[in-house]
């Protein structure tokens, strides 16, 4: 899988796209997708024009249902939201990011988490990628 990353911050994100690619590099997917990395005010933007929620969140998914297109869709993570939500929860930045990179890529596939069924599993899959990537919680 190719991912293609796209900063609108003013980070250096090196050390990100490192750390997804690593999480993504065992994934055996002939699509595509892109990862752009965003601000707390510009994830809250498209938060507001998107599912009309004026704050912000931590990553937002948009597939892509273009069947001649290659690439499954993109995916929105503001860093500064994850910044906060590592603090809180306890674990590593790094930590974060692979789990907000992971979630919008499963939410890209059609996994969803209404009901507690579809929850359980989509967090079981998370956590399964995520341990296979060395980044279990901590």
């Amino acid at each position: 899988m190719k991912i293609t990353f796209h900063n609108q911050t003013e980070s250096d994100i090196t050390k990100v796209k490192t750390l997804i690619r690593k999480i993504f590099k065992s994934i055996e997917n002939e699509k595509n997708m892109q990862i752009i990395i965003v601000d707390n005010e510009g994830i809250r933007e498209i938060n507001h024009t998107y599912r009309n929620l004026d704050k912000p969140t931590d990553v937002i998914s948009f597939p892509n249902d273009d069947p001649l297109d290659d690439s499954i869709g993109d995916i929105f993570i503001s860093l500064e939201q994850a910044k906060i939500q590592s603090l809180e929860y306890g674990h590593s930045f790094e930590r974060e990011v692979g789990f907000l990179a992971v979630h919008g890529y499963l939410h890209l596939l059609g996994f969803d988490h209404h009901t507690p069924e579809d929850e359980k599993e989509m967090f079981e899959k998370q956590e399964e990628i995520l341990k296979s990537a060395n980044l279990k919680r901590e």
